[in-house]
């Protein structure tokens, strides 16, 4: 991939500034826990097949440990591994005392089934937020480990002092990983929030209507400048591979004039998202050391 412009315009939010950030405070309390504990914290990555977007990811993931220095172990596995074969790696790295962190890229090929495989996930090392118990917890308000891209959306909007309370939140999507999790996130802040999917009627007739909006839905160019509300804030997660570029949900360019913020594809949610997952490997370190 070609490096990012520098961002110049105040409207768009620079995920990567914002990450670097993060992954600075990060460093500092890795060294400092280790330096008082004797512990370094570790990640381990479960990739299965070769899809070429999830290699790239768990790449950078491994890249982000290496600049806070944090441990990582990088578990591969072909296309047509069994099931049971993931969730036996998964048990025996629940039992290592020196593994804080267990990250299952996602999506993992059609004949494994994805809730069973993060349900194995012990949830003190579940730093990805999937398991049911984590994601349980979300709900009733109790946010621990959480998915990583909508918590990277609330440190977003914290980082330009924007207060959800009382807006009009809409989510382009509605999957585990992104759309449900940013919306009950986003209610646990007193956001008025709807959700919206494939069957849902006349999008554009809700996504007029948000203060915020976020789109993840993988599905390129969906949202148009006549579909969002002059002055709102655009979050796009969506993300499509085509002819070596990776492409956003949001007509950008259209968009751009109408917004007070939004963050672009690439460099905009995606390294807050690993950023996150980096604060999380040193909390569950820090958890599982015994440390509140």
């Amino acid at each position: 991939m070609e490096p990012l412009p520098e961002v110049t315009d105040p409207r768009i939010i620079d995920g990567r500034k914002i990450a670097q950030g993060i992954e600075a405070e990060v460093k500092k309390e890795v060294e400092k826990f280790t330096n008082e504990r004797g512990i370094k914290p570790a990640l381990a990555t479960i990739l299965v097949g070769e899809h070429p977007p999830s290699k790239l990811y768990v790449k950078l993931k491994h890249w982000a440990c290496k600049r806070v220095g944090i441990a990582s172990e990088d578990h591969k596995f072909p296309q047509e591994t069994g099931q049971e074969e993931i969730i036996e790696l998964i048990e025996t790295l629940n039992r290592r005392p020196e593994i804080h962190g267990i990250l299952v890229q996602l999506p993992l090929p059609k004949h494994i089934d994805e809730r069973e495989v993060m349900m194995r996930i012990a949830p003190e090392k579940d730093v990805d937020g999937f398991n049911p118990l984590n994601m349980g917890k979300m709900l009733i308000g109790r946010e621990g480990f959480v998915p990583c891209t909508p918590k990277g959306i609330i440190r977003a909007l914290e980082e330009f002092n924007i207060d959800p309370q009382g807006k009009e939140v809409v989510v382009v999507g509605h999957s585990n990983v992104v759309g449900k999790p940013a919306a009950i996130m986003l209610l646990n802040r007193n956001a008025t929030v709807r959700i919206c999917h494939i069957f849902t009627r006349d999008l554009k007739s809700h996504t007029r209507e948000a203060d915020i909006l976020i789109v993840a839905t993988g599905v390129r160019g969906l949202i148009k400048a006549d579909m969002v509300k002059e002055g709102a804030i655009v979050f796009d997660v969506g993300i499509t591979w085509q002819d070596e570029r990776v492409y956003g949900d949001v007509d950008f360019e259209g968009v751009l004039p109408r917004v007070s913020l939004i963050s672009p594809v690439p460099g905009g949610v995606g390294p807050m998202t690993i950023a996150i997952l980096m604060e999380h490997t040193l909390m569950a370190a820090k958890l599982q050391s015994g440390e509140k």
